[in-house]
């Protein structure tokens, strides 16, 4: 076979990885493991459609990809789309509130965010429906039920998901640190709290230290060089997302300590540093929360505008990837910014990340 082939059959069985034994939403790359029908929209249009796109931040290269599934999911279905309304809320709540205030003033018909707090966007999410424009939220959740629909992982599998590889690489015992995201955002938490479920179940297992490091790889390995000074017995990371794992790898590599397992993600710069790293018994897992949901979250708003059935909370497993099938994913011909579960055609991938 090709490369190419290759890669992308390897990326077909990552997906369907996730549809074991649930129900399938129609056009999407994973399973619903927590779902619930939402009624069709009463007055079903024929489009084209005005769609309001919140970019929620732009300050990690996961955030940019998800941005960018989107843009490609506008073009694949550009026959019913009239417009896109674009706005960016840099990861400040009142600014990501205003934007959306704003797309309602502009009465566009449909709008998808990412609440950037699960609490205080409830009262635009209630805005937005007692306008009758139906609100899609792209992977985070708000505390109310009056969205339209929810397009996400499951974050708190997620979370366990890591957690459990972690406590078994350890045997159930040893002193960790935990590296999280962007404190208040829903992802952020629920991924803490699948981890901390799982590591109850573990006495043996202590958070030594922890820290909200924003997904980010700088901020990551400057707060895990503070652990190493502060916990230098440490026996594993537990980190919600590829980028600060790659940040922690490289505080241990300064510090000239041994390399402990450490959770990872599906991003690339960590795959290809656990390639580098495996004949020095480094060892992670790639938890993955695909970037390719701003794909389902778009299509999930055109079929609820055209009052087609759709599912209300569309909540997808997250596939991992182990050491079984790093070889099948790593893109050593790629930059550390690119997330290797994709519905990016390989023109679209080449353009934005070829160096």
């Amino acid at each position: 076979m090709t490369s190419t082939f290759h890669r992308t059959f390897r990326r077909l069985l990552l997906a369907l990885t996730a549809l074991a034994a649930v129900a399938v939403v129609a056009g999407c790359g994973g399973s619903s493991v927590s779902s619930s029908k939402s009624d069709a929209a009463p007055e079903g249009k024929s489009g084209p459609f005005t769609i309001g796109y919140d970019v929620y931040w732009l300050g990690n290269s996961w955030s940019v990809q998800l941005y960018q599934e989107f843009k490609a999911s506008a073009e694949r279905n550009k026959g019913d789309i009239s417009k896109v309304v674009y706005t960016q809320s840099d990861n400040q709540v009142q600014k990501q509130i205003s934007n959306v205030q704003s797309m309602i003033s502009r009465k566009v018909d449909a709008i998808i965010m990412t609440p950037i707090s699960p609490s205080a966007t409830v009262p635009v999410i209630k805005q937005a429906k007692a306008a009758g424009i139906p609100v899609i939220l792209l992977s985070a959740e708000a505390d109310t039920d009056e969205y339209t629909s929810l397009v996400t992982v499951d974050q708190k599998k997620f979370g366990a998901a890591g957690a459990q590889w972690l406590a078994d690489k350890l045997g159930g015992k040893g002193n960790i640190y935990a590296l999280n995201g962007i404190a208040g955002v829903s992802t952020d938490s629920l991924r803490f709290d699948g981890a901390k479920e799982v590591f109850k179940k573990y006495p043996g297992i202590k958070i030594v230290a922890d820290a909200h490091a924003s997904w980010d790889e700088a901020q990551a390995k400057r707060a895990v060089s503070n652990m190493l000074s502060s916990h230098p017995e440490v026996d594993g990371v537990w980190s919600q997302g590829g980028a600060m794992t790659l940040g922690a790898i490289q505080a241990f590599q300064a510090a000239r300590k041994d390399l402990v397992p450490m959770v990872g993600e599906n991003n690339n710069g960590l795959m290809k540093e656990w390639v580098e790293l495996k004949d020095q018994g480094f060892d992670s897992v790639g938890v993955t929360n695909p970037t390719w949901l701003a794909d389902d979250a778009l299509k999930t708003t055109i079929k609820a505008l055209k009052g087609e059935p759709f599912e209300k909370d569309n909540v997808l497993t997250p596939p991992t990837i182990t050491n079984d099938d790093l070889q099948e994913f790593v893109r050593t011909d790629l930059p550390d910014s690119f997330w290797v579960n994709t519905r990016l055609s390989d023109a679209q991938v080449d353009a934005l990340f070829s160096k």
